[in-house]
């Protein structure tokens, strides 16, 4: 699939809006019939066709970035006006909201960083980001009380109180730092990690697939895969900065910022830095729904890159 979409002449595809943002409306309603379907694990975030099962918060944020490549690559001359700083939030705020009822902090998280992070590159003045700095205090507050469940609430706060509740929410957040505390510079081996593979660390294979790794390949391995994930973000970058047109740009801007967010807040899960919220790291996680979003996006910019 990465490979035709790469031959794809996606620029005369993407020239017509309504595609752009049918592909948004089409997130949003794939959002509502998740949040309609049976929910899996206490969540109503998969809609399943058979066998296989997608998790439409990840078409979500394709469609944010593209939406916004789009928005802002027209008006970020403009972006100063509390009408596109506005529009922009409105625009953000559907399929987070949809997102948090299902509920998936994690994701929402996400598609806020998008928001703010896309605000930002397109040149939004200092007294503007301190007023937006106050609008997402003031929703932070209100969701505090109203969206957060009572075990959200308790994650974030476990990051604070680090060694509270260790048999239950810091649980897993214990088991991370002792599976990279006693992995050295090699690790255990493969298949030889005692709290990955006796079911101490759960969720390794994706919130705290990091962890895993470094336990059983070691702190070298562990660091060279993130100066790997990093180089891939500048390329990206670098791409961005030769593309020919601002659509463009946005687009491979759009994609480094929301790869870096899902690293750092995994990477900070797996430390204790960051609240335990369900954020994969991308390409290294598992999870079929994250693999193929990310692997699409690497498909587009692989074609801006070809065509600059």
């Amino acid at each position: 699939m990465v490979i035709v979409f790469y031959r794809l002449d996606w620029r005369s595809i993407f020239n017509y809006r309504w595609v752009i943002w049918g592909l948004y409306g089409l997130a949003v309603v794939m959002l509502i019939a998740a949040y309609l379907s049976p929910a899996a694990r206490g969540i109503h975030g998969w809609i399943s066709f058979g066998s296989f099962r997608f998790q439409p918060v990840e078409l979500a944020k394709i469609a944010l970035i593209l939406v916004y490549a789009d928005f802002f690559s027209r008006r970020h001359l403009s972006v100063a006006r509390w009408s596109t700083i506005l529009t922009s939030f409105w625009i953000f705020a559907v399929p987070a909201v949809l997102t948090l009822l299902q509920p998936d902090l994690g994701s929402a998280s996400i598609l806020f960083g998008a928001w703010f992070g896309f605000l930002l590159v397109a040149g939004l003045p200092g007294r503007r980001v301190v007023a937006a700095i106050l609008l997402f205090l003031v929703l932070g507050a209100l969701g505090w009380s109203t969206a957060l469940k009572d075990y959200q609430r308790e994650r974030i706060l476990g990051v604070f109180y680090p060694e509270s509740n260790a048999l239950t929410v810091n649980y897993s957040v214990i088991q991370s730092k002792i599976a990279i505390g006693s992995a050295g510079l090699w690790g255990k081996g493969y298949g030889q990690g005692t709290q990955t593979q006796l079911g101490f660390l759960t969720e390794s294979a994706t919130d705290f697939i990091l962890a895993a790794l470094i336990e059983e390949w070691g702190l070298i391995i562990g660091a060279a895969v993130i100066l790997v994930f990093l180089f891939l973000i500048f390329r990206i970058l670098r791409v961005g900065l030769m593309a020919n047109h601002n659509f463009e740009k946005f687009i491979c801007l759009g994609t480094a910022l929301v790869f870096t967010l899902h690293f750092f807040i995994n990477a900070g899960s797996a430390t204790g830095i960051f609240p335990v919220v369900g954020v994969t790291f991308p390409f290294l996680s598992y999870g079929g729904s994250s693999l193929l979003t990310n692997s699409l996006l690497l498909a587009i910019i692989n074609a801006i890159a070809r065509r600059s």
